[in-house]
């Protein structure tokens, strides 16, 4: 019963780092799509760091870490500084930087330095220093399998950082204010600019925290498949969990869950893993149809004040 819980907790590790960065992109206004992109530069910012370094074990790993959450801002703050300063839509901006870190990484492990062999497409493996201590470790049960690692504790912290950042910050303030109303953040005296352009670097270092933990914890190397699909994915937990942080968090979980019993069910029942992936878009219709409906019909939305009977007439005629 224990080791399906914790490969759930594995699996959510990025899910919930990178989809705490769409929400917070989405609290903005701003429709974030580039977090597989960010996710991959972090990772080659982190990997490098863990492999091409010897330094002291906590300094090394903290290095790495801090190394693939830059690597992340750096290329999520591209598309904040385009839309901001030139007005380029940040959708087009993100998915085309996708492609680009695709072909980045691809690149990347053709080199000597991160393929020294010319074997494959992985780089070196991080240094023991470098990588997450396990937090079930082998001597508290011997022989133990489990790939739980501190990567869960950063998520964690990272979950309340931007509940702080959202809440309770003059800079979560002005996000929210942005994302609510532009013109009436400006009119207030709000960057508009300025806003925007911290949103997606907050996004792009918590999508490079994300790709911490597969390099630094479950893969321990850099691959060309080391974002899978968490980019993607990630948008899916942030609408479940509705742009909030925990509410995020706990969408996070539920994916992970779900990732994790897809895998066991296609090698011990020959369940087809695309299931999972009818649940997850049978999640997102679900959440969308309410909206949607309300749009369509032009339903009012719960928690609007009800109208008198005069408004209705006069709004109907």
């Amino acid at each position: 019963m224990v080791k399906p819980l914790t490969e759930s907790m594995v699996f959510s590790v990025p899910l919930i780092l990178a989809g705490l960065g769409i929400a917070v992109g989405f609290r903005a206004g701003l429709f974030n799509i580039g977090a597989q992109g960010q996710i991959i530069v972090g990772a080659i910012v982190a990997a490098w760091l863990g492999f091409a370094f010897d330094l002291p074990p906590v300094v090394h790993l903290l290095v790495a870490i801090l190394g693939g959450a830059i690597g992340g801002a750096v290329y999520g703050g591209i598309p904040g500084v385009l839309k901001a300063r030139f007005g380029a839509n940040e959708v087009i901006v993100t998915i085309m930087l996708n492609y680009i870190a695709v072909y980045l990484i691809s690149f990347i492990l053709r080199q000597p330095t991160f393929n020294p062999g010319r074997t494959g497409q992985r780089s070196p493996a991080v240094s023991a220093d470098a990588t997450y201590p396990l937090l079930i470790p082998e001597w508290l049960v011997p022989g133990n399998t489990f790939r739980l690692h501190w990567g869960f504790v950063v998520a964690v912290l990272a979950t309340v950082f931007v509940w702080w950042l959202l809440e309770r910050s003059t800079v979560g303030f002005e996000i929210r204010a942005v994302g609510a109303n532009p013109k009436a953040a400006r009119t207030a005296g709000m960057s508009v600019g300025r806003t925007t352009i911290i949103t997606m670097v907050v996004a792009g270092a918590l999508a490079g925290l994300a790709a911490t933990g597969q390099v630094l914890g479950t893969e321990g190397s850099l691959t060309a498949g080391v974002a899978a699909s968490y980019g993607f994915d990630a948008i899916t937990v942030a609408l479940l969990g509705r742009s909030r942080p925990w509410g995020t968090f706990f969408a996070g979980l539920l994916f992970g869950a779900l990732k994790a019993g897809g895998f066991l069910m296609q090698s011990l029942t020959q369940t087809p893993i695309d299931i999972v992936l009818v649940v997850q878009s049978l999640i997102v219709l679900f959440i969308a149809a309410p909206p949607l409906v309300r749009t369509i019909f032009r339903l009012p939305a719960p928690s609007a004040r009800p109208r008198s009977r005069r408004a209705v007439k006069e709004a109907a005629a």
